[in-house]
């Protein structure tokens, strides 16, 4: 997809902003489908053109049990899957996020892929931030566990690329933090695609599913370039007929950009 995509995207996000409110604004998708990078990237834009404060990035993947704990409720080997997860306090923290109160900062969780593991206080949400943008896998499943985060959220956008090139990504990401490659291939077949299955089944209830690759990965396009994919199909309330494909949303025609990478490491396709 393009940077004009991109820029509707930054503008359907931006208009989801009210005056002295607070929204909400998740991104879903299987593990690799892009999400860690469209939100940076999202949420990098929004202060770029409406200044710092604008919006703030929380992602789900702060709430990761503890790996002690994963090992003593026998769940190591399923880490990422839905009860590897402190749903419950995921949702309590949106809740405190959708309600400010003022002069109080909210500290979030972030997890720290170099220890494999998620480090309290890392994420300062000071109360005049008119948008919090999150991301995870199991942000539209329906699980009774996790049935309390959908409600919080004001949007979701669901991410659905091409699942070789995800898996592909997933596979790098493992070994770039450590892993051998036939275990890290194993990981991915075993572990991480159960959990695709599982976060696919909330794609209806998305209120934008973004088809194909939001970025095209490193070293396959330069700046400007377009990502393969592209189809946007969006839900129209109360339309019973399915979906409404194009660029819905208001004036903000929805999309992704393909174009500016930022230099140093490969980021993180989430």
């Amino acid at each position: 997809m393009d940077a004009y995509r991109f820029d509707g995207l930054v503008a359907r996000a931006h208009g989801l902003v009210t005056p002295g409110g607070r929204r909400l604004l998740g991104i879903a998708g299987a593990p690799g489908a892009g999400k860690s990078t469209l939100a940076r990237r999202l949420v990098d834009r929004l202060e770029e053109r409406h200044g710092a404060g604008t919006a703030a990035l929380v992602a789900m993947d702060g709430f990761h049990l503890a790996q002690a704990e994963l090992e003593r409720l026998g769940r190591a080997e399923r880490k990422g899957a839905p009860d590897t997860f402190d749903a419950a306090g995921y949702a309590a923290l949106l809740a405190r996020l959708r309600a400010p109160r003022p002069g109080e900062v909210v500290y979030a969780p972030a997890f720290d892929r170099s220890i494999e593991e998620a480090v309290a206080g890392s994420v300062p949400v000071p109360p005049g931030v008119p948008l919090v943008v999150t991301e995870g896998n199991y942000l539209l499943h329906d699980d009774p566990d996790w049935s309390a985060v959908r409600p919080l959220l004001d949007e979701v956008w669901f991410l659905d690329p091409d699942p070789r090139a995800r898996v592909a990504r997933l596979v790098e990401r493992h070994v770039r933090f450590g892993k051998e490659r036939s275990f890290a291939e194993r990981w991915v077949a075993r572990s991480d695609e159960a959990n695709a299955r599982l976060v696919e089944a909330g794609r209806d209830r998305a209120d934008l599913v973004l088809a194909g690759d939001v970025f095209p990965p490193a070293g396959t396009a330069g700046p400007g370039a377009e990502a393969a994919g592209g189809e946007v199909t969006e839900r129209v309330p109360g339309h019973t007929g399915g979906d409404a494909a194009g660029a819905g949303g208001g004036a903000a025609g929805p999309g992704a950009e393909g174009g500016r990478r930022n230099s140093g490491a490969p980021e993180d396709w989430a």
